[in-house]
């Protein structure tokens, strides 16, 4: 062998092997879950603890921070800072909610209080942060609006640079006579900001300024379900083709297919979360499987989460089973980054059961891993540093 032959087989030798040491340092072993929750005797605010995703066990739940009920919660892209709603009743003696800025202790996972601002509406009950970390979008169930608050360099908040209130009604006159805007999500693009509101069974399209940190109004201005549903909690797919919406109303799931360029949803396709009819059901989250396989759909009342495979050209479902989440009242529930684990938030029986997702058919098996949690309300992960 030349000696030339010899520095060249040492040399891809040596590339392949710090590629290889690149992709194992780059797998997380451990993830950070903070848990948001309503307040009362069973829990202070938000807590955290750390998922083996080795085990898929949970270390007991600390108060990460002590504010009144932050029931969602979103993290910046940077991983240093953390937003909560807070769902009271008053805020500065205005009727309206609020939303908390924290900073996130990368060693411990504890929470900071950096500062709070109006949600201008009440009953805040979602937000997300933007993909650039320059806002943070809400939605006012209460008060069936979204509104947008500028994050400054430090991760506080500033005042809303925009809030739009929602008008109108549908046909279910017991909880349908006024907009209740229920969750918010953007694209993949950031461009288009997506409001399911149950009250007017549309799901409201907004542009979205990342400079500025606006929303207005979009043309196309909603995608629409069937009347009576309620849309609540809606997802994309990673290919970012197709989106779905939980129906809280009528225990189901829509499947829309996405203009990326117009920001526009159409109906293809909607189906049952349940087995059968189970008297005082309702959904309460929507999400994808990282993977693309897979939708998940939580039920309150079966106490289940429903299973769907997704066909990749069409974007639309197929019922692949119910796995029970081990408490009562799934209000939500999380599926880690690296699509292993499913983590169920049983806001009440005031725990949170963890389940492995098998990667072909997207079927749910308990770990027999659980942690106890005040009422429990969402799950959000960060990667441990």
């Amino acid at each position: 062998m030349s000696p030339r032959l010899l520095a060249l087989i040492i040399v891809f030798a040596s590339m392949s092997l710090f590629t290889i040491g690149c992709q194992a340092a780059a797998a997380p072993t451990k993830l950070r879950v903070y848990l948001g929750t309503y307040t009362g005797k069973e829990s202070k605010g938000i807590y955290v603890s750390e998922l083996d995703l080795k085990t898929g066990t949970l270390t007991e739940p600390q108060l990460a921070a002590q504010t009144t009920n932050p029931s969602f919660l979103a993290i910046h892209p940077t991983k240093k800072y953390l937003y909560a709603v807070g769902e009271i009743s008053e805020f500065e003696g205005k009727k309206t909610g609020a939303v908390s800025a924290f900073a996130i202790d990368p060693k411990t996972g504890l929470l900071t209080p950096l500062n709070k601002q109006s949600s201008m509406g009440t009953g805040p009950c979602h937000l997300v942060v933007d993909a650039t970390g320059s806002a943070v979008l809400l939605a006012n169930y209460g008060g069936g609006s979204v509104a947008s608050l500028p994050i400054q360099n430090d991760g506080s908040l500033s005042p809303a640079a925009s809030a739009i209130q929602h008008a109108g009604s549908s046909v279910n006159q017991g909880r349908q006579q006024a907009p209740h805007a229920h969750s918010i999500n953007l694209d993949a693009a950031n461009r288009f900001a997506f409001c399911a509101d149950l009250g007017l069974d549309q799901i409201l399209i907004y542009k979205f300024d990342a400079k500025t940190a606006t929303l207005s109004p979009n043309d196309p201005p909603y995608g629409v379900v069937k009347p009576g549903s309620g849309p609540r909690h809606f997802a994309f797919h990673p290919g970012g083709k197709f989106a779905y919406v939980c129906n809280e109303m009528t225990s189901g799931i829509t499947a829309f297919t996405y203009d990326a360029q117009r920001g526009a949803l159409e109906e293809i396709q909607t189906l049952s979360t349940l087995p059968e009819p189970v008297k005082g059901n309702s959904t309460a989250e929507c999400q994808v499987h990282p993977s693309g396989k897979f939708a998940y759909v939580s039920n309150r009342g079966h106490d289940s989460i429903a299973i769907f495979t997704i066909d990749q050209a069409t974007g639309k479902l197929t019922a692949a089973g119910h796995t029970k989440t081990g408490g009562k009242t799934p209000r939500n529930f999380g599926i880690d980054p690296t699509g292993q684990f499913l983590l169920a938030a049983n806001q009440g029986t005031n725990d949170v059961f963890v389940f492995r997702i098998d990667q072909t058919t997207g079927a749910l098996t308990p770990t027999g891993q659980s942690i106890k949690v005040g009422s429990p309300v969402c799950v959000k992960f960060v990667v441990m540093e």
